[in-house]
């Protein structure tokens, strides 16, 4: 299996192109400055609020569902928050970080790739991190345009519906995300080949990500996108 058999890389963006983590750090710190948290307790609190609210109301708008997780996160270390100090909390996207090598990488890829985007935002939010990232891809689906969020099937179905109309089929598919729970779980389930970019593999934990309990399967996985872009420059010079 090589890179090179593939037509397309789809997706994740949080946590595997943007810095989801640094982020969330950033904009939580009303927050926690009044706390003696780590930054693992932090993170591993805003993943449980969130992907307990992305279950129950699957249907509410990305800035929302963050805003809600703020809220939550205020009762359950004690402290107040008004709804306005959440809701700047949900508007926090913008403000996200790229990761040093996503830009440069997929500048690169779409030379060799169509480039799609499955994700758990909503399309304002998307706007800032596309812009970012130098609007590198061919398709863009998020949580907004589905009506839920991965885990749930429905969204790899809704990204396998529209590939099709794109003439992609399930084998020029390269999944390619950071996430074992959002992501290459559901990968596994509906036949995906992917690729592991472990962006956190000098720490500990899911950090911002759910654990997924049993380890779903990977066919690659680099520690970076400069890593696989490495790795795809060196199929094409062997």
């Amino acid at each position: 299996m090589k890179l090179s058999d593939y037509k397309a890389l789809t997706f994740d963006v949080y946590g595997t192109l943007i810095d989801w983590e640094s982020g969330m750090i950033a904009g939580l710190n009303p927050l926690t400055d009044q706390l003696d948290l780590s930054r693992d307790q932090i993170l591993e609190a805003h993943a449980y609020h969130e992907s307990t609210t992305q279950r129950v109301t699957p249907a509410k708008n990305y800035r929302d569902i963050l805003a809600t997780v703020y809220k939550r996160l205020a009762e359950e270390w004690g402290l107040r928050a008004s709804w306005e100090e959440a809701q700047v909390y949900g508007r926090s996207v913008e403000h996200w970080p790229a990761f040093p090598d996503s830009r440069e990488a997929l500048a690169y890829l779409k030379d060799h790739f169509k480039l799609i985007v499955l994700s758990n935002v909503d399309n304002a939010s998307f706007a800032h991190s596309d812009a970012k990232l130098g609007h590198p891809f061919t398709a863009v689906y998020v949580a907004e345009d589905v009506g839920s969020y991965k885990p749930d099937p429905r969204n790899f179905d809704y990204m396998l519906e529209q590939l099709a109309r794109l003439g992609l089929t399930r084998g020029d598919i390269l999944h390619t995300a950071e996430s074992m729970f959002h992501d290459h779980g559901p990968a596994n389930r509906h036949g995906l080949a992917n690729c592991w970019i472990y962006r956190r593999h000098d720490k500990e934990g899911f950090g911002a990500t759910m654990n997924p309990g049993d380890m779903p399967r990977y066919d690659m996985m680099f520690h970076s996108m400069a890593d696989l872009v490495e790795a795809h420059r060196a199929e094409l010079a062997g």
